[in-house]
């Protein structure tokens, strides 16, 4: 995913050296966050496709969210987004999302274009961060993110974190919640989910 609203004018430089908007993840307060591996692409030593995909981990999460959401939500009511869906929030900020449910009367159709989606989604589903983290904590990235989301409108945001099996739920003027992975999480209306509890289920040696 290219991080501008309008992808192929996306151009920045580390050292003189011209990043290709393609390694460009998001961009958060004009500043660009750089993908997972992207400096191994300068230096030749990967290719740009070796380091675009999820791990088989997130994508397996992210395989039992979207068919939660699919079964259990109103197709008339909502969207749901994925694929790295992009969010133009201004000029300087645009992010990434791995599931993005908006509302059909928020996201409508003269909304729906080849740019970024420029109004909030309800609710943001995120596993794990495709940055890489340099002048930023994990930490430091969530909060910045999920901040962003909720000024912007999202009325909830969900972090699900592989490497220390925890979730993070965050919603506007509440004290943000951090669980392990093994409990329900509530999504939105009377839908919820337990990572924990599937890949236990499944026989993961992650649950």
């Amino acid at each position: 995913m290219i991080a501008t609203p309008y992808p192929s004018t996306a151009t920045h430089k580390i050292g003189g050296q011209t990043v290709p908007n393609v390694l460009i993840h998001e961009v958060i307060d004009g500043k660009p966050l750089y993908r997972k591996g992207y400096r191994e692409v300068l230096a030749k030593t990967k290719a740009v496709e070796d380091i675009m995909g999820s791990s088989s981990l997130q994508f397996y999460i992210i395989e039992y969210l979207l068919r939660i959401l699919f079964k259990n939500l109103e197709e008339e009511r909502f969207i749901i987004a994925t694929n790295e869906a992009g969010i133009h929030i201004d000029k300087r900020n645009n992010i990434a999302g791995d599931i993005l449910i908006y509302e059909k009367d928020v996201l409508t159709i003269d909304k729906i274009n080849k740019s970024y989606a420029q109004v909030p989604p309800k609710i943001s589903l995120e596993v794990d961060l495709s940055i890489e983290l340099e002048d930023i904590s994990e930490n430091a990235y969530i909060n910045l993110k999920t901040k962003k989301l909720l000024d912007f409108g999202t009325e909830k945001v969900i972090w699900f974190l592989t490497e220390s099996r925890k979730v993070i739920i965050a919603r506007p003027n509440e004290e943000w919640i951090i669980s392990n992975w093994d409990v329900p999480v509530h999504i939105l209306d009377d839908i919820t989910c337990n990572i924990g509890a599937y890949l236990k289920e499944k026989g993961s040696e992650f649950a």
